[in-house]
């Protein structure tokens, strides 16, 4: 069962994304988690809130008409009230003129189990391919 919930916690912070359902997406994380998207962005690995993963992604992915972010081949790992899930990803963003920017890769998510259910400490993003002007 703690592998279904782990993936399903991993999945919603994808759907919650796309959804735009910001206050649910802020709930799939743990007090303090850290973000990686090196591969992508630059720079260095931070460590954020809820209120500021979710403000960060409001600003990003709604500067786009639309997102669709589809995880898979989920690998999960369980160590007791830990858990790793390694997962590939392909991310397609429409742009208001209906243009698109895709790209894939992989996640690593690392979480933890909390009174709520599992929450996610840590993700890391590595891009392999894209498509289209970011």
């Amino acid at each position: 069962m703690d592998r279904l919930d782990v993936i399903d916690t991993c999945n919603r912070m994808a759907w919650y994304a796309d959804q735009r359902a910001w206050d649910a997406l802020a709930g799939v994380f743990a007090d303090e988690a850290m973000l990686d998207y090196t591969s992508l962005n630059g720079g260095e690995p931070v460590a954020l809130t809820p209120s500021q993963i979710v403000a960060g992604w409001q600003a990003g992915l709604g500067a786009y008409a639309a997102t669709q972010h589809l995880l898979g081949n989920h690998l999960v790992t369980v160590d007791g009230d830990d858990a790793v899930c390694d997962a590939t990803f392909q991310a397609t963003h429409r742009k208001g003129d209906g243009s698109l920017w895709t790209l894939g890769g992989t996640y690593r998510f690392d979480l933890t189990r909390s009174p709520d259910g599992w929450r996610i400490t840590g993700v890391v993003m590595t891009q392999v391919w894209s498509d289209g002007a970011r």
